[in-house]
């Protein structure tokens, strides 16, 4: 089985053509994601897979870009093109009037189930993003999550989000090792980013939120072991922090567009792993690694781990919730390419998709 595309028409779209002379940069201007701008009508397309799609996703837009240089990113300050024609997880993120789109978020408020604003590392990231959440806070109900820059943040920053009525916070960790997070996203040309800023967002979100109000995002794939994503999923689980997975697919002209991709059935297992952590309650003890940090053996019975693994839930997107706790934020395509497997289901697995999952985990290897 392979994965299905979205499938966007070239026929028209239901935006006016922009002139040169526009200056398209936030707060005015914002990019949604496709799959974004699909649901709400903004451009024509479909999903060839049936599902319910929500979870609306905005991006900050700015000429300069993202002053950050993550080896990973391609919205990274030195990745060759326009900023404009950069891609951010591999998907196309169209062009929008703000007015626009809260005037579409309105029409369509009954079917969604998250908003979201990622913002990027610019001096006016703050700002903008507190005037765009605003003027969606005065149209619609909808719980709105910010995707925040650390560099840009403070506490008092982050209580102003609070108070204007932002539901959650995420933050893009992504390394989930000190060492991954400089060689990567700080000894670079346009580094900077500091670890401890991060967490030190971390921390004050928690505080100023609330438990399960927070949520780092953790990538697969960058070089960290097993060992290190088991053990960050266990630290936030007991703080109360959600742990977002995500699995590295490398961008065309990135410094790690050459990097490989972790292979499924070591994905397929973290997911899994990450699930008995957050909702089971796992502790790390249960989780046994070889001297390179790779999951060698779980202790648990085979009935309990296989009634996990029949709920599916383990291998869809992770996002924030809905309003109901159920899955809001559950952006399709963005681990991986049209033409191969899901690494994620931006929808809840069928039998035929948890047949497959089953093959590519090979569970016996580390059920003994």
């Amino acid at each position: 089985m392979t994965a299905e595309p979205i499938v966007p028409a070239r026929a028209r779209t239901a935006l006016p053509l922009l002139t040169q002379a526009e200056q398209r940069i936030s707060p005015e201007w914002v990019r949604i994601s496709m799959a974004s701008a699909i649901a709400l009508r903004m451009k024509s397309g479909r999903f060839t897979r049936d599902f319910e799609f929500g979870g609306i996703n905005l991006l900050l837009n700015y000429d300069e870009g993202c002053l950050s240089d993550c080896g990973y990113c391609g919205l990274a300050r030195t990745r060759p093109g326009a900023y404009e024609d950069k891609s951010f997880i591999r998907v196309e993120w169209p062009l929008v009037r703000i007015g626009d789109l809260v005037d579409r978020m309105g029409a369509h408020e009954a079917s969604l189930t998250r908003l979201c604003i990622s913002m990027v590392t610019h001096g006016h990231a703050y700002r903008d993003t507190c005037d765009i959440t605003r003027r969606i806070a005065a149209r619609v109900d909808t719980p709105l999550s910010i995707l925040v820059a650390p560099p840009t943040l403070n506490r008092e920053r982050l209580e102003t989000f609070k108070a204007l009525g932002v539901d959650m916070i995420g933050i893009g960790v992504d390394a989930v090792t000190e060492e991954l997070f400089r060689s990567i996203r700080t000894d670079v040309p346009a580094g900077g980013l500091k670890w401890e800023k991060y967490w030190e967002v971390v921390d004050d979100s928690r505080e100023i939120f609330g438990p399960w109000k927070v949520n780092v995002h953790t990538l697969v794939g960058l070089g960290e072991t097993d060992e290190d994503l088991i053990s960050i999923f266990t630290r936030l689980r007991d703080r109360q922090i959600f742990s977002y997975l995500f699995c590295f697919n490398p961008e065309p002209d990135s410094r790690m567009a050459g990097h490989p991709k972790s292979p499924l059935t070591r994905w397929r297992r973290i997911q899994l792993a990450k699930q008995l952590i957050e909702t089971e309650g796992y502790t790390l003890d249960q989780f046994d690694f070889d001297a390179g940090g790779g999951l060698t053996h779980l202790s648990a019975s085979r009935a309990a781990v296989e009634a996990v693994v029949d709920q599916g839930v383990a291998f869809m997107t992770n996002g924030c919730p809905g309003e109901k706790g159920e899955p809001g934020c559950t952006r399709p395509y963005g681990s991986y390419r049209p033409a191969e497997d899901f690494r994620d289901f931006p929808f809840l697995p069928q039998a035929a998709d948890l047949e497959r999952i089953r093959a590519q985990m090979r569970l016996d290897e580390v059920l003994r």
